[in-house]
């Protein structure tokens, strides 16, 4: 038998009080940690945001619908979701109708809502409030099963463990709380900004955060004003922690007669009580701190903060602001910790991890809705199906249900007759006699077809990852097209943070390309102006079977894009290309850029800037198969160390040029069987950057595409062909037609020219060098290349023996007189070749 303390013993078990205070204490730092102080990774909302917005799209105040009083949302909060007490609820959702709290507010509030002086919202009661436009994005397709619902506190109700939000939350709102033995403090970020660094995270997964900081360069606050320095951006970025240093938005006024100047502040730092910034100068005016300040007055109203500050009479402003500067929250400091919880765990993240995170849930978002929209369209398709047998059998099914003695009778009939389920016969009993005329018949079948069309897409959509991918980066760029706008906050350079750039003095530079991919720069004062007849001074030394073939003028600070043959463009500024002696070659183009096995050089655009003002100006691709694609010089303004995808390749195909477009330019292509098609540049619409283009030419069999002229000029075009043969025929001659044609005669080929090796736009003083495949290389002046008909078969431009055939033909660098005179002009692989030759007249000519 149990005794009696056993009995006790069982009713009340010894504990350790250690443990159980351990275990109480875990418990109660997990709940505050996962159930209120720190924010989802995936919607950026901690649970009483979540819980507010629920309750709001429940009680139907659209940003499109009537206001609702406060305090009817925070009793729903409260009673329904949320049981903690009215005040908290009715905080929280204040903060989030607070325009200078939350950069993109997530409440649209009437009433007094508090200020940037540290004025409370009026009570609940007073206030009226619904949901914002972008609310609608956080709880889209909320009811197509995207997220798991879980039971409120009293499991009465049920509400979303997160937002199937397609907007970035957690960095365009940022977040801040604290919870036991942890914090997060996320600033606001520029919407337009995130969705960029998205984007590119989609295309390119192995982006680094390096490179994502040059789409998102910083916080954006609500209250604008400045952030000082980008070392604490960076550290923050890569590491989930650092601090940033703001300062408030100021300018300066003279009076009228000179002799007195004012302060005037016009965006604070964030989090900063304007109330308190103004007392706090003014106290530092009365204690003599800052003797040079005269009146401080705050002339803040509804459009915008103005804080006056009046200095005393020839008092250096620039000293007293520096003096606000360290005296006063004219600067602060933002300490940056990107903590969230992922997975349940509170975690510290960097940058690239934070939008990981978000790509995922948007992907198990559109995989979860597409799925969902299946599983509809499937019913519908399994209704309609019974329908169509009711249709097709309709005087039967009449019959049969007249002799059925009630509806379950009936039922079963059509079930066992026409081998129906239970849901298609009861949709056939409840089938309105007005579906029976025969346009409604018709609407039938019509809405059957349609549905199978959209199951199909549905499967396909669901078995390809790269569709999804699609689906949501189209969802993005319609974010940014809706909400995007410009930033608040200017990011400026501290003494000890500056840029490369910051560092370069802008200075002209001569940038030198040869024939066989060597590039270098030097500066374009070294070589002097002379005037004509001048001996000139020494560029590169031309080295055997190479010239220089391309001479650009440009600043340190441009840019050079450099396209392969892969469709791959890559960027270096012209501080970053080689600097080297007058008379060297430079250094290889291809050591300068991170390419692929077998990828190879296919063009060189130099771009000056890629500002608004520049957005006619479009790039202009072409491919050996024909290929065109125009896209704006925009598409290109954002650098990737590894290079970014230009144009889609089909397999077989490569780029052969790239082209800088202003927007009235003509077009010429040439191809190896001697076609040629001009077009007007507005023939082709403008592309995104990984389109594929549309067709510029129709090629015939064995053909492909050698060159392409942008014909900005009245200049002749020349032609040259693999056997030695070529000739210049006037522009006018080469009609202007559609794309996409055949084309007409560039060069009358035949077996003794053979195919066509280059062309280019070529004028009298130019001259052009031809590269034979056995290293022969001549070197001629144009003006002894007369001008013939376009459909002519050519002249002999160069002696070929045996079995040689011409490679390459490039134009030489038209200064390149003034930068290498030292070297008799000439460039030749044999010795018995000279820089001037004689053309040899084609007794064929005219044929």
């Amino acid at each position: 038998m149990t005794t009696e303390n056993e009995a006790v013993q069982e009713q009340f078990p010894q504990i350790s009080i250690e443990k159980e205070l351990q275990k109480s204490y875990l418990d109660y730092a997990m709940s505050v940690i996962i159930g209120r102080a720190l924010p989802d990774v995936r919607d950026g909302l901690k649970p009483v945001h979540r819980r507010a917005l629920f309750a709001m799209r429940e009680l139907g105040i659209a940003y499109n619908r009537p206001y609702v009083k406060s305090a009817r949302i925070v009793g729903d909060v409260i009673g329904k979701y949320h049981p903690h007490g009215d005040t908290a609820a009715y905080d929280t959702i204040v903060r989030m109708a607070q325009e200078f709290s939350l950069r993109y507010p997530l409440v649209d509030g009437q009433g007094n809502f508090g200020s940037l002086d540290g004025d409370s919202a009026a009570a609940m009661r007073y206030t009226e409030a619904r949901m914002t436009r972008i609310d609608t994005e956080i709880v889209s397709d909320l009811d197509k099963d995207t997220v798991d619902f879980v039971p409120n506190y009293d499991n009465s109700l049920t509400e979303p463990s997160v937002m199937p939000s397609r907007v970035p939350n957690l960095l365009i709102n940022g977040s801040s709380g604290i919870a036991v033995g942890m914090a997060t403090n996320i600033p606001p970020h520029n919407i337009v900004e995130v969705i960029d660094g998205l984007l590119a995270l989609a295309d390119d997964p192995n982006i680094t955060v390096h490179e994502l900081m040059s789409l998102i360069t910083g916080p954006d606050f609500p209250t604008g004003a400045y952030i000082c320095g980008r070392s604490g951006i960076r550290e923050a970025y890569e590491t989930g922690r650092g601090i940033v240093v703001m300062r408030a938005l100021t300018h300066v006024e003279t009076s009228k007669d000179g002799k007195r100047e004012s302060i005037i502040i016009t965006e604070i730092p964030y989090q900063q009580n304007k109330a308190v910034l103004v007392e706090k100068i003014a106290h530092l005016v009365k204690d003599k701190k800052i003797e040079a300040i005269s009146e401080v007055r705050d002339e803040s109203d509804r459009h915008g903060t103005r804080v006056v500050i009046e200095l005393k009479r020839n008092e250096n402003s620039e000293v007293v602001i520096n003096q606000l500067y360290k005296m006063t929250p004219m600067q602060r400091s933002f300490g940056i910790i990107l903590l969230a919880i992922v997975n349940n765990k509170p975690m510290i993240l960097n940058l690239k991890q934070i939008l990981e995170h978000f790509l995922v849930h948007r992907k198990v978002v559109v995989y979860r809705r597409t799925a969902f929209e299946l599983g509809k369209a499937e019913e519908k398709a399994h209704i309609l199906e019974g329908l169509n047998v009711a249709i097709n059998n309709l005087d039967e099914v009449v019959t049969l249900i007249k002799k059925a003695q009630n509806p379950p009778e009936a039922k079963t009939n059509l079930v066992e007759r026409f081998e129906l389920s239970p849901i298609q016969a009861q949709t056939i009993l409840d089938m309105r006699l007005q579906r029976l005329t025969g346009l409604e018949r018709g609407k039938i079948a019509s809405d059957y077809e349609n549905v199978l069309q959209e199951i199909t897409r549905l499967k396909t959509i669901l078995a390809d990852e790269a569709l999804i991918l699609g689906i949501i980066k189209d969802e993005f760029l319609e974010i940014r097209e809706t909400y995007g706008d410009e930033r608040r906050t200017v990011i400026i350079d501290a003494v000890d943070d500056l840029l490369p750039e910051d560092l370069i003095a802008p200075e002209d530079m001569a940038v030198t390309v040869t024939h066989s991919g060597f590039i270098k720069r030097n500066p374009a004062a070294l070589y002097r102006s002379q005037h004509r007849g001048g001996k000139g001074v020494s560029g590169a030394k031309n080295i055997e079977e190479d010239f220089i073939s391309d001479l650009y003028v440009a600043s340190t600070l441009d840019t050079f894009l450099f396209f392969t043959n892969y469709g791959k463009v890559f960027w270096r500024k012209v501080y970053q290309l080689p600097l080297v002696g007058r008379t060297a070659r430079g250094k290889a183009i291809v050591n300068l850029l991170e390419l692929d096995e077998s990828e190879k050089l296919a063009a060189i655009l130099p771009v000056t800037s890629f500002e608004d003002e520049d957005k006619s100006k479009t790039i202009l691709m072409v491919t050996k198969q024909g290929r065109i694609k125009k896209t704006s010089l925009q598409e290109f303004r954002r650098p990737l160390r590894k290079g970014k995808r230009a144009l889609t390749i089909n397999e077989g195909d490569e780029i052969i040029g790239a082209y800088l477009l202003n927007g009235d330019d003509t077009v010429l292509l040439c191809t190896s069987k001697g076609k040629a098609i001009h077009f007007h540049e507005s023939d082709v619409r403008t592309m995104g950057r990984t389109a594929a283009g549309v067709r510029g030419i129709t090629l015939g069999e064995d053909d492909e595409v050698v060159s392409a002229i942008v014909a900005s000029s009245n200049d002749s075009i020349l032609v040259v062909t693999e056997n030695g043969y070529g000739k210049r025929s006037p522009i006018e001659e080469y009609r202007i037609q559609k794309r996409g044609g055949k084309g007409i005669i560039g060069i009358k080929q035949s077996e003794r020219n053979g195919d066509l090796i280059s062309a280019k736009q070529v004028s009298d003083e130019e001259e052009i060098m031809i590269i034979a495949d056995s290293g022969k290389m001549i070197r001629m002046n144009l003006e002894n290349v007369r001008i013939i008909g376009r459909s002519t078969q050519g002249v002999r431009l160069i002696n070929l023996e045996g079995d040689e055939k011409v490679v390459s033909m490039d134009t030489v660098a038209r200064d390149e007189s003034d930068l290498d005179d030292e070297v008799d002009g000439t460039a030749v692989a044999t010795t018995e070749l000279a820089a001037d030759v004689n053309i040899i007249p084609d007794v064929s000519e005219d044929e």
